[in-house]
């Protein structure tokens, strides 16, 4: 049996493991309901442009917003894009994802964009090449998604793997084909009346570049709630993983508490133990 000494060691140790866990256990919970917030918000204002695309629609295709972006050439694949954690500290719900998207990747077919440093180190390990990598971004508001939405514009189609909030203690993994989600997303927004076009408003310089326009920046909003998602499901992931790293740092400190009792309590035993030997040892060396 150890020490009482090392045992009290190992039992201070556990303990700022147990604060440790609560402290992580509380960042998560917090930003849980800040990003929930923020998609509360960019979803209005998806809502509000959907109704004024919907308004003046030149047709029935969704094109990217390419028109005024000078994109002339469409690249004849499918581009695949994985939005993962930056650091490693989200459970296994990064892995569920690349194992997802594995299942129908054809690397003649398709070309990969990584969102978030774990999604590509996963990547690597399995020897699967991507074509860019973008971190993810630290902050919930105003991302910038335009370099990604330029490389969007290149493909004739795009595939977006992002990780599902359900709740707080369950996460899922979706894969949903870009112009899709946009137009479900729109199509759940009440439909609009009025017509807007050349015969009542003025557009410059032309209908075609308005709706271009909003396409993009709808795209913008699309792209942004898809990481906001993620990271939603990522710190709820975090937060499961840090709510059972807490309970188990907290059962091990108690076990390590009574292992320090008993330890304790096995030197008193043993200390008694030798001093009543000596007394006896003492007592039948008294002659009479």
């Amino acid at each position: 049996m150890k020490r009482p000494a090392d045992i009290a060691r190992d039992e201070v140790s556990m303990a700022t493991l147990v604060e440790l866990t609560g402290v992580f256990e509380g960042i998560a919970s917090m930003r849980i309901s800040q990003i929930k917030n923020q998609v509360l918000q960019s979803t209005k204002f998806f809502d509000e442009l959907w109704k004024i695309y919907t308004q003046l629609r030149v047709d029935s295709l969704f094109s990217f917003g390419r028109d005024s972006q000078g994109v002339h050439s469409v690249v004849d694949k499918e581009l695949y894009i994985i939005i993962t954690a930056e650091g490693g500290f989200s459970g296994d719900i990064d892995q569920k994802l690349v194992q997802l998207m594995l299942q129908t990747y054809d690397a003649e077919k398709n070309e990969i964009i990584v969102i978030g440093h774990h999604g590509a180190m996963q990547l690597a390990q399995r020897g699967i090449t991507y074509k860019k990598y973008f971190k993810l971004p630290t902050k919930d508001q105003n991302i910038n998604v335009s370099p990604i939405i330029r490389e969007v514009q290149q493909y004739r189609a795009t595939k977006v793997f992002y990780q599902e909030y359900v709740s707080l203690m369950v996460q899922d993994v979706k894969r949903i084909e870009l112009s899709s989600a946009i137009r479900e997303r729109g199509d759940s927004s009440d439909r609009p009346d009025e017509i807007i076009s050349e015969d009542n408003y003025i557009f410059e310089p032309s209908t075609y570049t308005v709706a271009a326009h909003l396409e993009r920046s709808m795209m913008q909003i699309a792209i942004s709630q898809l990481i906001l998602n993620s990271k939603l499901a990522q710190y709820a992931s975090r937060f499961r993983a840090m709510s059972a790293s807490h309970q188990r740092a907290d059962e091990s400190r108690n076990e390590l508490h009574l292992d320090y009792n008993r330890a304790r309590r096995a030197v008193k035993d043993e200390r008694l133990k030798e001093i009543i030997n000596g007394m006896k040892k003492s007592a039948s060396g008294v002659k009479v």
